[in-house]
């Protein structure tokens, strides 16, 4: 008998998450774990990690919205059978953040408001462009836009996220590590599947890459917000990390990510950081695919 185990195909998935890198946890993160107490007795960290949850909860309902919207959109059923999976996973992801706002004190019944109050316009204009390709069923255009730019995006921003949270709140990492897991697959897909069509669709390209430049403005607007915004809270975690340390009778721990101590770095330095890796992901990958990366302005 033909084993059609692929890296598309459901057993594949089945085998490498649900019971690989997933297998014992709840909600992407170990049974029982809980947010750190020093975390929901300080409103303003509280606050602040509300605010950045919401912007994971916001890239990820519309990666779900692309994933299951490009499903009947595919030339292949092998890419069928891939976005099938990715619905599935960005389906966990958009329930395992939103529970995240819950175990952070947000009321069920304050959800909507809340995501409202703090997602970042630029990143909802970003997932708007996205899926506006998705909405014509432009299938090579969504999948670049999906897998390389918000997929790519993603993988960057919870790397780091997962670095600096690392011994703070192992929760949350636990919870990263697992999305930075299912983020690698989707690239590999749209990296592996797209590049063929790119080079059978030359005419594409210069529509492609303008949605490429439109959607890293935003992304790079949605990071100046959000870090300009950040140094009083910044200045409180890690006070708060070092009066930890202390009590569990240790020297506070650094955490480099592609070469800036994320422990002492200020809020510039940790937006040039993470802009400059998501904008050389994008470079690469793009090439790899036949397209030329587009440098969008600086806000």
């Amino acid at each position: 008998m033909t084993d059609s185990r692929t890296a598309y195909s459901i057993q594949y998935w089945l085998e490498s998450c649900p019971q690989g890198y997933l297998k014992g946890t709840e909600f992407g993160h170990d049974r029982g774990a809980k947010e750190p107490d020093f975390l929901l007795a300080n409103p303003l960290l509280r606050e602040e990690a509300i605010g950045t949850t919401v912007q994971l909860v916001v890239g990820e309902r519309a990666a779900l919205a692309a994933s299951s919207g490009l499903i009947n959109a595919v030339p292949d059923a092998a890419s069928r059978t891939f976005l099938a999976t990715q619905t599935l996973d960005e389906a966990r992801h958009v329930e395992i953040f939103t529970q995240r706002l819950f175990d952070l004190g947000v009321k069920h019944d304050e959800l909507e408001s809340t995501i409202d109050r703090f997602a970042n316009p630029h990143l909802v204009r970003f997932a708007e462009i996205l899926l506006e390709k998705v909405d014509r069923r432009d299938f090579i255009a969504s999948v670049v836009g999906q897998n390389i730019v918000l997929e790519g995006l993603a993988f960057s921003t919870f790397e780091m996220m997962q670095t600096a949270n690392r011994d703070t709140n192992p929760k949350f990492s636990k919870t990263l590590s697992g999305t930075i897991a299912d983020e690698r697959r989707h690239v590999g897909f749209g990296e592996n599947r797209i590049g063929s069509l790119v080079r059978q669709h030359p005419e594409r390209k210069p529509e492609i890459e303008r949605m490429q430049k439109e959607m890293a403005y935003h992304m790079l607007a949605t990071f100046a917000d959000r870090f300009r915004g950040q140094a009083n809270a910044m200045r409180e975690a890690r006070r708060v990390a070092e009066e930890q340390s202390r009590k569990e009778g240790h020297p506070a721990r650094s955490h480099v990510w592609h070469g800036t101590d994320l422990t002492t770095a200020d809020p510039a330095e940790m937006e040039a950081v993470l802009a400059e890796t998501v904008l050389r992901e994008f470079k690469t990958r793009l090439a790899r695919i036949g397209l030329d990366y587009q440098s969008p302005e600086r806000p």
